[in-house]
This record gives structure tokens, sequence and C-alpha cells, in this order.
């Protein structure tokens, strides 16, 4: 058996990476893709079904005429091409969590075909993808494995299934082969969803979010060797939802090709789990081909009809593209190529903007997202995105530290405790007492206590040395906890030394 994993350097020595994409997007329409049940998220399980939602016998599916609009939307978002008549397909297989025995998805004529999207990468370069096709299909309930590890389906006992999710809205998009990306392809991944992400949130068509599987990716991977031309087999690991989690599935997936292909051995073409806490994938089953499916026309479904008109009219309602957006704001900011660029690669674009629109100025806002935010981010190891800590925050706590009533370090230490969730930040302050103490009776006692320890100290000061100060302010901020003001500790040893500072 081959070794789990070749070293990354070492398997972009010896091959190619080929890449490929299927992004599913939840929309957010008020119900189902083909009946009238709610679309919500977190309700009492299978609570939100109907007898279509259900497959039960003799029910007739309809057509979510928003969903329709929704499709195109994304469609125009990515270049696409509007398909003037499209049908609904039936994809056949069973599953537990698929009621029907089938999923109602779209086949030989997607809604949208023939795209592309141009991203940026972290220093600059950009990169086209080629969008084959986005198509509208119904998504699959939820199972819950039980009695396993960690909610895996191995080893579990019995599994939970919950049809709230089963025939909610989605849109597939698949890219063409991706090659060239090279030892870039795992950024290149995550490039590739959180355009994607940004995408359907600014059309306002989902809400995006990759935790609740609003945004799910199935990461395809094959190699080359060096100088073939015939794309190698592929795995394809399904309902990543992080992008962590992309970039990292497909670091780790080049990886393991590359171990098993330079063992002699063959990939299976097959589905994969990533998980997240080994930073490992596992086998799933293995992968069917279209055929397997057994397509073929739904026939309780007229086909969808598009006219240039209406097509137009989509068009005119667009919000401006994201591209156009960043392009905007970066010269409102001030931002630098570099500073902006940390901004968008970092994925608080929206904080930001939201936090100077609520009254923060440009460089306020960056400080605080880029500064102790991100940390506490990397700290936690999440995206600074899923910190509980909202542009209102950054505004309250700007206005503490403009009042004067904590100061920078202070500041800190209030972000850590409302990401603890104890509440906003001037209620951290009121709860802890961390206001700056401007009582000059207690930093009077406190510096002559300074002065008492430091004789030597005092004596260089009034001989002339004044950045001596330091050496006593230092000792006065430990006695109150760090809540002392600087500034104003300054200015009472001068003035009990009778220095001019």
């Amino acid at each position: 058996m081959s070794q789990d994993v070749l070293s990354f350097e070492e398997a972009l020595e010896r091959f190619d990476p080929v890449l490929g994409f299927e992004v599913h997007v939840e929309l957010n329409t008020r119900t189902k893709m083909f009946d009238a049940a709610p679309n919500v998220f977190g309700d009492e399980p299978n609570t939100n079904t109907t007898p279509v939602s259900l497959g039960l016998p003799g029910v007739l599916p309809v057509v979510n005429g928003k969903a329709v609009e929704s499709a195109i939307k994304l469609g125009l978002a990515l270049n696409c091409s509007i398909a003037e008549k499209c049908h609904f397909a039936r994809k056949n297989y069973f599953y537990p969590d698929t009621p029907k025995n089938f999923q109602t998805s779209q086949f030989d004529e997607p809604i949208a075909y023939e795209g592309y999207l141009d991203l940026e990468l972290e220093d600059g370069t950009e990169f086209r993808v080629e969008i084959e096709r986005a198509h509208m299909e119904e998504d699959a309930g939820k199972l819950t494995h039980m009695g396993g590890d960690a909610g895996r389906i191995q080893n579990a006992q019995y599994s939970l299934v919950d049809y709230n999710r089963a025939g909610v809205p989605l849109i597939e998009i698949v890219t063409k082969p991706i090659e060239g990306a090279g030892e870039r392809a795992p950024e290149l991944a995550r490039a590739y969803v959180a355009a994607i992400r940004e995408i359907v949130k600014n059309l306002g068509i989902s809400d995006a979010r990759m935790e609740r599987g609003n945004v799910r990716c199935d990461a395809n991977v094959s190699l080359m060797p060096k100088g073939a031309t015939e794309f190698g087999t592929r795995s394809e690991t399904k309902n990543v939802n992080s992008l962590r989690a992309v970039e990292r599935t497909v670091r780790y997936e080049i990886q393991r090709h590359a171990a098993v292909l330079s063992a002699g051995e063959k990939v299976t073409q097959e589905t994969r789990f990533w998980h997240e806490d080994t930073r490992s994938t596992t086998a799933g089953r293995p992968k069917s081909d279209a055929d397997d499916y057994r397509y073929f026309p739904e026939p309780d479904l007229v086909p969808v009809v598009t006219t240039a008109e209406w097509i137009e009219e989509i068009r005119a309602t667009l919000p401006e593209p994201p591209a156009e957006r960043r392009k905007r704001l970066k010269a409102d900011w001030g931002y630098s190529d570099e500073e902006f660029r940390d901004v968008v690669n970092a994925g608080v674009l929206d904080q930001i903007e939201q936090t100077i629109a609520a009254g923060a100025t440009a460089a306020v806002a960056r400080k605080w997202w880029m500064g102790e935010i991100a940390r506490l981010a990397k700290q936690r190891e999440v995206e600074i995105a899923e910190l509980p800590v909202t542009p209102a925050h950054v505004v309250e706590l700007d206005g503490l530290i403009s009042e004067g009533k904590i100061n920078d370090k202070l500041a800190k230490k209030v972000l850590g405790f409302v990401v603890e969730g104890e509440g906003t930040p001037a209620e951290v302050v009121e709860a802890r007492g961390l206001a700056v103490v401007s009582d000059d009776g207690a930093l009077s006692t406190a510096v002559d206590d300074a002065m008492a320890q430091m004789p030597d100290v005092v004596e260089k000061i009034k001989g002339g040395k004044v950045q001596a100060v330091g050496a006593l302010i230092g000792p006065v901020m430990k006695a109150t906890r760090g809540q002392a003001d600087a500034g104003r500790v300054r200015q009472i040893i001068l003035e009990k030394l009778g220095v001019q500072g």
C-alpha cells in the first residue's frame, strides 16, 4: 500500500493538478422549489413538509417562479448565456434523505451555460475560471448519524432523517476542468468559492451562510504526470462547507493522489468526505457517472421558457458587481493596494463597509477588523466573520476610546469579553470595571508609590532626562491593572517633580 500522502512540494514536482468545482447554492425563497412548504432554517425536524416534498403518491409539483428568476440573476452575474427554453429531469438514485427516490434537477438543458468568473488571488494575480453550467434543482433532506464518532456515518448505529430541507431550491454551478493553477490550486479553490458566496449574497438570492449549508462545495481533484495531456482519475470531496476547509481539502487530495500514483497504484473514482479534526478525507462511495443516474425528462413539469425582454428586465435589477464595488470602496477608503487586498482576503469587506457607514473612519475600521479581531479569530481557528463581533460593537468601542473611558489596551481586553458573549463593549466595561482610572487622587497615590520605589529614576528626570518618565509610568499602569490614563500619569509625574515636559 502507498503512504498516506506525499509532501505538497514533491507532489507538485511530479504532477499537475486539475480541479473542478460543483457549488450548491441554497436560495432564500419563501417556499420550496416545487411546492408551498416553507423554506426556513432551524425549525423542528420534519415540520416544513407537504405531500409534494415528501414524494407521496399522486402529488404534482409546481415550479417556484422566484427561484427561476434567481437562477437567471446568478447566470447573468456569472457571464453565462441564458437558455431560451429548458426543462427539468429526474435524476434517479436511492438514498434515505431523498423521499421520492429521485431528485428533480436539470440535465442536458440547464437554465444558464457557458460563463466565466474572473478571480483575483491574494497577491493580485488574476485567474479566469470557465463555468460550464448553472442549473436548478432541489435539495435533499438531512441525515444525522447517531452513535458513531463526531456524527460521522462511519460506525454510526443508526441515522435520523429530517425532510425540512428536502425540496429547498438549489442552483448548482459546475465549472469546466481547471488547469494551470499549479501550487496555487488550494488558494484558487478558496478564492473561487469565496467569490461565488460573495456574488450570491450581493444578489440577495441566498443567505450564503456556509456554516448552515447555504453554500456547499463538491471539490474535484485529479493529477496528471508532468508533460501528460490526459486527465487523471478524479475524486470528489462532498459538501465542504467552509472556505478554509475547501482550501485544505484540495491541498490534501493533491498530496493523497500523488502518494497513490507515486506508489504505482490507481486512484479510485469515488466520493470522499472531509474531516476538519484530522484534516484529511475518507472514502465514501464509488462515484457514479451521468449514465448511472438514468436521467429522463420530468413528465410532471412543463419547460421553462424565457424571453429576451424578461432577461433584460432582470439584468437591469442586478446590483453593482462585486469587482466594481471593490474598486469603488478602495478609492473611497484610501487604502493602499496591499491594505485593501488584505481586507478582501480576510473576508471582512462587508464588516468594514458597515462599520464606516455606522460612523467610524476607514482607518479605525481597518485597525480593529484587521488587528485585534483578526487575532482573536486566528486564536480560535475560525473565520473572522464567525466571531460574534458586529460593526456596531466596533463603533461603540471606538466611541469609548474617544470619550477617554478606555484606552487601546483596555479596548483589546473588552473585545475579548465581547467575543466570549458578555455583552456590548459598554456593558463589558461597566460589568468588569474596565474604565480608565482618571481620578487624580488615585493616580497621585500610585505615582508617589512608584517614585518612592525608584528614586534613581526620579533623580534622572530632575536632571533633565524627561524620557525616563516611562520607567515610572509602567509601575503606575501595573498598579491600576492597565486602566490608568498614561498621558495624565505623565503630567502628574512632571508636575510633582517641577519639570517641564
